[in-house]
């Protein structure tokens, strides 16, 4: 199942650039192992020492934060959109 995975700029040194890839799975955690199958690097940035996904890194699905979904266990249909984004934080007012 073919699902499109939107890549952030600081990522995309791990994906030749591409702001955008495809990879396969029926659910998102399927889905960010297929990533890291074909674009080697991405499970260290996005999971902790527990296997976790790290605090800083949201994962939406079809702009839903799969955290209020079934998180890594929500399941995903072909045609879907993944987006990665970390958390910006710091500065001040």
């Amino acid at each position: 199942m073919a699902v499109k995975v939107k890549i952030p700029t600081p990522l995309q040194r791990l994906t030749n650039k591409q702001s955008q890839v495809e990879a396969e799975g029926f659910t998102v955690g399927e889905v960010l192992a297929d990533l890291e199958r074909n674009f080697p690097g991405f499970k260290e940035r996005l999971y902790d020492e527990k296997g976790e996904l790290r605090r800083f890194i949201n994962i939406f699905l079809n702009e839903e934060d799969v955290r209020f979904l079934e998180g890594l266990n929500t399941t995903v249909k072909d045609g879907d959109e993944i987006s990665i984004i970390p958390a910006v934080a710091g500065g001040s007012l």
